[in-house]
């Protein structure tokens, strides 16, 4: 890039120095051209004045034209003489054709010039005696002006090597930004998420600023899904090993005859099966989510049964923890375009999250908007969600401080794929907290557009 930026400046140097110079021979050209045609022009002049003032001599006014008249000749500059009658005599100097000089020119008395192939003229007219016209005509030879060509060519070199210094350094000031930009980029490509770029002064706003806060934003962003890969991952380890754990003791246990009730053993092992059954579950509905393989089927469902059916199918676990489990159906109709299978799976997620962290209660409400949109909150009395927290709560690696009151199942998942799932029916999805007066709470708001 760099030997094309000089390339380019170089190029744009050399043509500028070619045209620059090329108008100047031209302009030259021209007004040399004029600066003759003036002079000529200004000599025929005074020598028509001479006629002018011999045929107003008072002693032999004719005779004294003709002196003259001859005299001019004998230098060789042309004079013509238009007689009363309208016949023209005399001879034009060598170069000047009979329409260079036209009679109805000689009739008005005008001074005129011209030029051709090199040679410039000029004619003019004055009256003579005896009602006669006489033109001057006279000649000269002009040659185009010669162009410098050695100063040319030294403040032409002069002006490439001033460019080429110029050159340089812009292309070396311009790319400079570039450079680093290519090598730490390739910094982060090879695994180096340390890598950061100088910040630009916050008033700089050229594209070279904003590519290094995108490349400093982009590290920064790689290096914190990094971190939180390792949560979830270690997450995911702690939740697949737990349940392995059990089962394989128990199985052993059955296996070695040790195990003092092999129905109580089996229960643990089923149990533990279906916990794994579903954090497995969980990854693949969340990689097919990402691949956009995961299947919606839409249509006009009234929302508030979707609701009402799934969450009452948790009330024996909600009395079982001793939770308040309200349901909360609206006046009117609810109904909305969305897969009522995939509604209800995330509905069972939140209800499930909010059995993990709820003391006491745990409200359940379908309702319409003022513009016809409908609302499904799920809104805890638990100990509430961190600010800091409250916008990652959907993101399926985050790792918070918020511990469950409870266990009820559950992949720790199941917000992730909320998310993914309202965010595919063209719905929202948000968290509000704290959700009760006192401080405590959190509510979980799904938004549906109005049918159409």
């Amino acid at each position: 890039m760099r030997r094309r930026f000089l390339f380019a400046i170089l190029g744009t140097v050399v043509l500028a120095l070619v045209l620059s110079g090329t108008g100047t021979y031209l302009l030259l050209r021209r007004q040399a051209h004029h600066t003759a045609e003036a002079s000529l022009r200004a000599e025929a002049e005074s020598l028509v004045g001479l006629v002018a003032n011999a045929a107003d001599s008072p002693n032999g006014a004719a005779l004294q034209q003709k002196k003259l008249v001859s005299g001019l000749r004998l230098e060789g500059i042309g004079v013509l003489v238009l007689g009363p009658a309208g016949v023209l005599r005399g001879d034009l100097p060598d170069g000047v054709a009979a329409g260079d000089v036209p009679k109805a020119m000689i009739e008005s008395g005008t001074t005129f010039s011209g030029q051709r192939a090199g040679l410039t003229w000029a004619a003019a007219s004055t009256p003579g005696v005896r009602g006669s016209t006489v033109t001057i005509v006279i000649t000269r030879q002009t040659e185009a002006p010669r162009l410098p060509i050695g100063w040319f060519l030294i403040g032409g070199g002069l002006a490439l090597a001033v460019g080429a210094a110029v050159a340089a350094w812009l292309s070396d000031t311009l790319t400079r930004p570039l450079r680093r930009a290519q090598a730490a980029t390739l910094q982060i490509a090879g695994g180096d998420l340390s890598t950061r770029l100088p910040d630009p002064e916050p008033q700089a706003h050229d594209e070279v600023a904003e590519l290094t806060r995108s490349i400093n934003a982009m590290a920064a962003g790689l290096a914190h899904s990094r971190g939180l890969e390792r949560q979830f991952l270690m997450s995911v380890s702690h939740d697949l090993r737990t349940p392995l754990t059990s089962i394989r003791g128990y199985a052993d246990a059955i296996t070695d005859g040790t195990a003092t009730d092999p129905v109580v053993a089996a229960r643990v092992i089923s149990a533990e099966s279906q916990r794994l059954s579903r954090l497995v579950g969980d990854l693949l509905d969340l990689a097919r989510l990402d691949a956009h393989e995961f299947t919606l089927e839409l249509r006009p469902v009234a929302v508030s049964e979707v609701v009402t059916d799934t969450t009452e199918g948790f009330r024996p676990t909600a009395e079982e923890a001793g939770i308040t489990l309200t349901v909360i159906e609206p006046a009117h109709a609810t109904a909305s375009s969305i897969d009522p299978d995939r509604l209800a799976q995330a509905i069972a997620n939140l209800v499930e999250n909010g059995l993990k962290y709820a003391t006491s209660a745990l409200i359940v409400e379908t309702r319409v908007g003022e513009q016809g949109e409908v609302h499904v909150q799920v809104a805890d009395d638990g100990p509430g969600i961190a600010p800091a927290d409250v916008a990652h709560v959907f993101e399926r690696l985050y790792v918070t401080d918020r511990r469950p009151s409870r266990q009820v199942g559950g992949s720790g998942l199941g917000l992730a794929i909320v998310r993914e799932l309202i965010s595919g029916m063209g719905g929202q999805v948000w968290v509000e907290s704290p959700a009760t007066p006192d401080g405590r709470g959190a509510r979980f708001v799904l938004a549906f557009p109005p049918l159409r």
